[in-house]
């Protein structure tokens, strides 16, 4: 492995103008390719396969029109009258008018012909039908509908509800705040602008590249309108990473004298080989979503896997040319003028590594407590699909949720609906029938009712109305038992189903949940094998695999007590705390694993490298965490602000993925990577690098150390820079 990157650097070196304008034909290409085929992304979540999405599929062919798009406009009568009054009715029935003139609406109805108005006569829902699904609207049918909002004639409250018009994320200026940030970090870690902006230039031209390859497979299938927000927080992260890993390296050796074209090659087959693991175990942490068999989230996780793949490339190939464009100007100018001089090891990494080491047995005990105690609220995470009560406060879809639950209670905002099909149209009556005698008796139900039905009879919907709110655990019981109620009085040919958004949302909970450990066991395993293989050692992946579980745990605890327990809510800008999201527990898990192991590789391939070249495993340890502590702080901090930016965005699943992924990388990496990996090192001692000789002969030297490329060399004075 070390030989052929050190002949690939070599190469990007030699040839640095080919390289670049190769990567320039391809970033031109990709991006014309983003310009003409690339189409929208999709708001909406699903899992074929399940009883929720069959049903809907099944409407499509037998009721088309149920099958579309359904919202509610909510109506509120001025202060000191209601509904009923003329004026009143006359500005309702004026504002149906409007509704049914958006484009793609097929039918509008008014609450006086549903008798949907509240118990007091102040607020009617207007129930409104689209001929799409939502994801497949109209720019023109959307903002049209969001456009209802406000005063009709006679001060009549208007506002058009529903995922409609739920909001697509869009990058804007808060993101870039964690970009600023990363660049000073960059600054004050080489101490040069043109290291730094080397490093930045070369990180977002690799997320450019990943992020046109996305747009462009949109033109082709569904991909989540979340999945390029998750592209651009690893592409950036992990872009500005890897480049520094490689140019702290080569900056190092340059300090010492070594030739420009040697140390390119050298540091590409080092620090390279590192990336290159690195990069293998977040690309297969990530690419693993596909097995858990949930289309958006796979295309989610492989979006975002292609991206950091990107990263991968152009830190091994158009980072060296680069690097050979800028010659010694990498180095700080008072570096360059200032003679070789050798110093002894005295940077805070070594002063780290040293406290650590001494007091290995109490930093282990307190860490492993410390990270337990944080863990707690993760025991009571709720999750469900975002609905109305997370949407951001002002907005129509939040005020027409709390207009709708203050009215006719928070079940209205998430009716389920129930879909009886038989042969016949006097059968599918009798099971109609007995159907809502079945909901009605049960205990969390407001209301059901008959809704619409095919043009023969034989397909029937039912709305249950709820008491609890559509991601309330009461409800997802109600599917449950409703289930269970309803489905035992299908009789021959017959079925009933229940479907509907707050359904569907169960149903993608509860998928997700049993996926869990079938997506953990194949990406750990895989990841466990690969690190076995980079490092030749047994207790090092297992040791690396067990600190992930304290990270994530930890993670997932804070992350629970702020943004569903509503703990600090107010400082990340939270209106309202609540469940999170159903999949953000699998994401997070599968990012965080793959970064938690970014710094495993940094850290330990420098103290395996400093083992296997002689030292004495606690010394090997010292030395290991002594050079790789400033880099790994500095794109532990790097990362942290690049995530940390997200969780200005106004939408909820971005700002809990941001948050989380800001308090795992923390975590993982001055907790866990720098303060117990070391400390569990140094009791292991040479324990650690025990590997079976059987298994020893069976896996094939991937040499990650560069110990074949090792040459005598004068003493190093990489603590002058204290950097890798």
């Amino acid at each position: 492995m070390a030989n052929f990157l050190y002949r690939l650097g070599r190469f990007s070196y030699q040839r640095r103008r080919l390289v670049a304008a190769v990567w320039a034909l391809f970033l031109v290409l990709l991006g014309v390719g983003a310009l003409t085929l690339g189409g929208k992304t999709a708001n909406t979540f699903s899992i074929p396969g399940t009883e929720s999405q069959r049903a809907l599929d099944a409407l499509k062919q037998e009721l088309p029109a149920a099958s579309g798009a359904s919202a509610t406009v909510v109506v509120k009568a001025p202060d000191g009258k209601t509904l009923a009054d003329p004026a009143v009715k006359a500005a309702v029935g004026a504002t149906v008018a409007k509704v049914a003139k958006v484009p793609e609406v097929i039918a509008a109805v008014d609450p006086f012909s549903t008798k949907a108005i509240s118990p007091d006569g102040t607020t009617g829902l207007i129930s409104v039908q689209f001929d799409k699904p939502a994801d497949e609207l109209s720019a023109e049918s959307a903002d049209g509908y969001d456009a209802l909002s406000g005063l009709s004639s006679g001060d009549l409250k208007v506002v058009p509800g529903g995922q409609i018009k739920a909001g697509i994320p869009e990058i804007g200026a808060t993101e870039v705040i964690g970009v600023a940030v990363a660049g000073v970090v960059l600054v004050v870690t080489f101490g040069s602008l043109v290291a730094a902006g080397m490093t930045l230039v070369t990180a977002l031209l690799g997320v450019l590249a990943g992020m046109a390859g996305l747009f462009i497979v949109t033109a082709f299938t569904d991909v989540s309108s979340t999945a390029p927000i998750l592209a651009l927080m690893l592409g950036l992260a992990v872009g500005i990473d890897y480049s520094l890993f490689i140019s702290s390296r080569h900056r190092s050796q340059l300090a010492e004298g070594m030739d420009p074209e040697e140390s390119v090659a050298r540091a590409t087959a080092t620090a390279g080989s590192a990336v290159l693991f690195a990069g293998a175990t977040v690309v297969i942490a990530l690419a693993g979503l596909s097995v858990v068999g949930v289309p958006f989230l796979t295309a989610m996780g492989l979006a975002a896997a292609a991206t950091v793949l990107t990263a991968v490339l152009v830190a091994l190939t158009l980072l060296p040319a680069l690097l050979g464009f800028v010659g010694n100007r990498v180095l700080p100018r008072k570096i360059r003028k200032a003679p070789t001089t050798h110093h002894h090891a005295r940077g805070f990494g070594f002063r780290w590594g040293r406290l650590v080491t001494k007091l290995r047995v109490p930093i282990v005990a307190v860490g492993i407590i410390g990270l337990g105690l944080l863990a707690i609220p993760a025991k009571d995470m709720q999750l469900a699909l975002p609905d109305g009560a997370s949407a951001a406060a002002g907005s129509n879809q939040r005020v027409a949720y709390d207009l709708t639950a203050a009215a006719f209670g928070p079940g209205a905002n998430g009716p389920l609906v129930v879909v009886v099909k038989s042969n016949d149209a006097a059968t599918s009556e009798a099971i109609v029938q007995q159907v809502l005698g079945k909901a009605q008796g049960l205990p969390d139900v407001v209301a059901a009712q008959p809704a619409a039905a095919s043009a023969d009879h034989t397909t029937r919907l039912l709305q249950v109305i709820p008491k609890s709110g559509p991601a309330s655990e009461q409800t997802a019981d109600l599917v449950k038992n409703l289930r269970s109620a309803v489905q035992p009085l299908a009789t021959g040919d017959s079925s009933i189903s229940v479907t509907g958004n707050t359904a569907v949302g169960v149903d993608v909970s509860n998928k997700l949940s049993d996926a869990l450990p079938t997506y953990l066991f194949v990406v750990i395993g895989l990841s466990f094998l690969l690190l076995l293989l980079a490092f030749r050692s047994v207790l090092v992946p297992l040791k690396a695999t067990l600190g992930f579980v304290l990270t994530i745990g930890a993670t997932f605890g804070i992350t629970v007590a702020v943004f569903q327990e509503g703990h600090l809510a107010s400082w990340v800008g939270l209106d309202s705390p609540g469940p999170l999201v159903s999949f953000l527990p699998i994401i997070m898990m599968g990012i965080l694993f793959g970064l938690a192991m970014d710094y495993e590789v940094f850290i330990v391939s420098r103290v395996r490298e400093e083992f296997v070249h002689g030292r004495h495993a606690n010394d090997a340890t010292i030395q290991g965490l002594g050079h790789g502590a400033r880099v790994v702080t500095a794109a532990a901090l790097i990362m942290a602000s690049v995530f940390a930016g997200f969780i200005l965005v106004e939408d909820p699943i971005i700002k809990a993925i941001g948050f989380g992924l800001t308090i795992g990388v923390l975590i993982d990496a001055f907790v866990v990577r720098m303060t117990l990996v070391p400390a569990i090192l140094s009791l292991l001692g040479d324990r650690a690098w025990w590997f079976p000789k059987w298994l020893d002969r069976l896996t094939p030297r991937v040499d990650i150390e560069g110990e074949t490329l090792r040459i005598d060399q004068e003493p190093r004075t990489d603590e002058l820079l204290n950097v890798p």
